[in-house]
Order: structure tokens, then C-alpha cells, then sequence
């Protein structure tokens, strides 16, 4: 089950009486964990009908215990236990005993439906009953960390339901320099709503203002002056963009993001598509935006872009993992792209 439907199932009343919420993606988890808790307990007395347990320091048979309880004042109780993933090496494998996960497996084939019971983890070993069982019965709710091609979507989804209109091709410049951890951006996603307005439509220039400190400008001025070979002209581009505070990775995910629009531009009119559609298959929508990247492409030859997104790549690790000064590493960057290679 994916973490879209069970939040619909939630919203909808139509609960399980238990449910598996795994993955790495730990804001897709409290999101789902908190429209179940919302729809279960209702108007009903939180205090009275909810328990929360950390798996490995409460008992199960006390959380069972837990589950059977009879709502009091509500129609539904709300048993939330977080980190099952402690109990994997519960138990002696080669022996009969009984695992804290065979036990809520026991439970699982005969849940109470006036309490509905959520366990979370970040991992969970498939070949333990208690998963098969969840993927079996429907109750294993997923929550991955999404792919850099289905980012977009879920930031265009998030700001429809806040009634703020965005192109894609601004939910892909904020999948860029904002992910891939969703906590960060919806975080960004609020506040570039709240800077646009109600209702109002989210541009570049906010995610430029509000976000990345940089304006889309200011990143093409880059890509210029690395294709004409200026090296002295980027390094001046990047001494007046560089904010050290956020050690230059908003500027570097917008450089990628422009570079990566005029890859996926010039593949499609090397594929023989229009300019049009070419524009479309590189995520950019509006007609003046793709006369810029027509010109641009023009401009380069060979695989040279392909060289870019691997320097850029390496430069992203690097200001993540090194110790070099981040401005060091981006001049360095800077000085790689300007290097003149075969076509």
C-alpha cells in the first residue's frame, strides 16, 4: 500500500485494524502515521483511547493487551508502536521460542477492529512472518524515499493542496537544490507558499528569493561564461553568488538543474523532436524559456554536457564530504568546466 492510500483510506473512514508503516522516508511515515491516528481517535478522548510503545522497552503481550482494550467515550482506541525493527534479533532463530514479531503476527490474524494498531519501522526483514503477512493481508504501508524523477509530482501535489499553482519545471528546480529528504522540502514548499501568497502562483523568482539565495539569472550568467572558456568571468559570477552559509549547494543544484534542461533539450532535438517538444521533454513549458534553451544548445557540441553533469556530481560529493573550504571546491569546479576537451 502506498503511504497516498492509506491517508485516503484514513480520510475516507475506511481503517484497518492494523497497519506496518516502513521505510527510510521518515516524513512519509509521520504523515501517515498522523492522518491514521486523526481519523481513529476522531472527537473521541485521546487520553482515554491512546497508547504509544517503543518496541524493546514495553512488553508485547503488554501492547496486545493494549490493542484489546475496549474504547472508552470513542468508537476506536489508537495503539501506535514505533521502531519494531528492534525486535529482528529477538529470540533465537534456530530454536522454537517465540519473537516479539511472531507474537504481533499471532495478533495480526485475528485483529480487534475497535483499535487500530500501527507499527512503524525503517526496515523490516521481509522474510519474517509478521511482513509476509502485512503484504499479504494489504496492511504494509510503504514509505520510500521517492526517486529524483518522482520528486516533482509529489511537490506539484503538495502545492495543489495548498491552492498555490506551480509549473513543473519550478517543482523540478526546487527537486534539485531542496531534496531529496521530504521533511526539507515541505519545509521549503510552506514557506514559498507563504512568500507567494494565497492562491498565488509559485515562480522561479520565489524559489530564487525564498530558497536558494540565487537568482535563475545568476546560474545562466555561470553556464555562459564556463561555454565561452571565461574563467576569470566565472569566478567573479560565483564570488558575488556564494552565500558561505549554506556552503554553496542551493547554487550548485541550480547550475545542475539548468545544465540538466539543456541535456535532456539537446537529446531530443538530436532525437529528432521540434523545439517544442524537445522544450517539454526538458521540463520547460513556456515558449520564451525554450527559445533561450534552442539558442543555448546551439552553443555546445559533443558530449560536453554530459562531462558538466559529472563534474557537477562530483562537486555536489565533495561539498557533502570534504573538508576543503566549499568556495575552494566550487572554484575548482568552476576551473574543471572551463578545460577545453576533444568533441
Amino acid at each position: 500500500m502506498t503511504p497516498a492510500a492509506a491517508i485516503a483510506g484514513a480520510k475516507n473512514g475506511k481503517l484497518l485494524p492494523l497497519y506496518i508503516v516502513a521505510g527510510d522516508e521518515r516524513f512519509l511515515r509521520d504523515q501517515v502515521v498522523a492522518e491514521l491516528r486523526a481519523a481513529s481517535l476522531g472527537n473521541g478522548v485521546a487520553a482515554f483511547n491512546e497508547d504509544r510503545f517503543t518496541a524493546g522497552e514495553t512488553d508485547v503481550e503488554k501492547i496486545i493487551s493494549a490493542a484489546r482494550t475496549v474504547p472508552m467515550m470513542a468508537p476506536r482506541r489508537f495503539v501506535l508502536v514505533r521502531g519494531i525493527e528492534r525486535w529482528e534479533g529477538s529470540g533465537d532463530e534456530d530454536s522454537k521460542k517465540e519473537t516479539p514479531l511472531d507474537r504481533l503476527a499471532q495478533y495480526a490474524a485475528e485483529p480487534i477492529d475497535s483499535t487500530c494498531v500501527v507499527l512503524t519501522a525503517t526496515k523490516l526483514d521481509g522474510r519474517r512472518k509478521l511482513a509476509s503477512v502485512a503484504k499479504k493481508q494489504g496492511f504494509l504501508v510503504t514509505c520510500d524515499v521517492l526517486s529524483r524523477q518522482e520528486l516533482p509530482r509529489w511537490i506539484l501535489e503538495r502545492f495543489k493542496e495548498r491552492g498555490n499553482p506551480c509549473e513543473p519545471d519550478v517543482a523540478d528546480l526546487l527537486a534539485e537544490i531542496a531534496g531529496p529528504e521530504l521533511a526539507y522540502v515541505n519545509d521549503a514548499i510552506e514557506r514559498l507558499a507563504l512568500h507567494a501568497g494565497l492562491e498565488k502562483p509559485v515562480t522561479e523568482n520565489d524559489v530564487s528569493e525564498c530558497i536558494a539565495r540565487v537568482r535563475t539569472a545568476d546560474t545562466w550568467a555561470l553556464v555562459d561564461a564556463v561555454r565561452a572558456r571565461e574563467l576569470g568571468t566565472a569566478l567573479k559570477n560565483l564570488a558575488d553568488v556564494y552565500d558561505p552559509r549554506d556552503r554553496g549547494l542551493p547554487l550548485l543544484g541550480a547550475l545542475a538543474w539548468s545544465i540538466r534542461q539543456l541535456a535532456r533539450f539537446k537529446a531530443g532535438i538530436d532525437a529528432g523532436l521540434r523545439e517544442d517538444d524537445a522544450a517539454k521533454a526538458a521540463g520547460v513549458f513556456q515558449p520564451f524559456r525554450a527559445r533561450e534553451l534552442s539558442q543555448k544548445a546551439k552553443t555546445f557540441r559533443g558530449r560536453e554536457l554530459e562531462r558538466w553533469i559529472l563534474v557537477l556530481a562530483e562537486a555536489d560529493l565533495a561539498l557533502k564530504s570534504s573538508r576543503r573550504p566549499a568556495q575552494a571546491i566550487l572554484e575548482d569546479m568552476l576551473t574543471r568546466l572551463c578545460r577545453r576537451t576533444a568533441a
